[in-house]
Parts: C-alpha cells; structure tokens; sequence
C-alpha cells in the first residue's frame, strides 16, 4: 500500500457528553433576530491571545552580512532579538 502511513489520532466525542449550558451562558449571549443585534453579548469566558504590547516591535527589512547572520544564527533560536539588543547596545538605547 503506497498511501500514507501515518497514523491519525480521533478521539471520537459523545455529543451527549457536552457541557450543560447554563443561564449565566445564556444571559452573556448575543441576542439577534433577523440578523439584528438586540442585545450584544456581555463579556467573554476567556481572554484571547496575548496582551497588546506598549511599544511593539516594527516590521522592516534589512540586509546583513552573511558573517553577521551566521554568527547569531549559531545562537540558536532567538537571534533576530539578540541582533535587536546588540543594536540597542551600539546606539546606546536601553
């Protein structure tokens, strides 16, 4: 058999083993009808993602020697931040 032989993992769910929605659900829930939004939903169970950075990092673009690279390449995962704090150090920013 030439198909792929890898083994797939499924973990079959009973869907009668769902959580019971709950009135406190219910009240934070969006209610619409008609594709009307009657009452916006209140709150979230969880927060998303991570939290919006004060000063976030800008995407650029830039040429390095391969020397350069090379040497924080070696480094290991991690070396674009350590290239950004070597840059900090020569133009003196902390």
């Amino acid at each position: 058999m030439n198909g792929n032989k890898r083994a797939i993992a499924t973990d079959w769910v009973d869907p009668d083993d769902a959580p019971e929605i709950t009135d406190e659900m219910f009240n934070r829930a969006e209610l619409s009808v008609g594709g009307e939004v009657l009452r916006p939903a209140t709150g979230t169970l969880r927060k998303a993602g991570r939290p919006k950075s004060t000063s976030p990092k800008e995407h650029i673009n830039i040429r390095l020697s391969q020397a350069v690279l090379d040497h924080f390449k070696a480094g290991g995962p991690g070396w674009q931040t350590r290239i950004d704090e070597a840059l900090k150090k020569a133009a003196g920013i902390k």
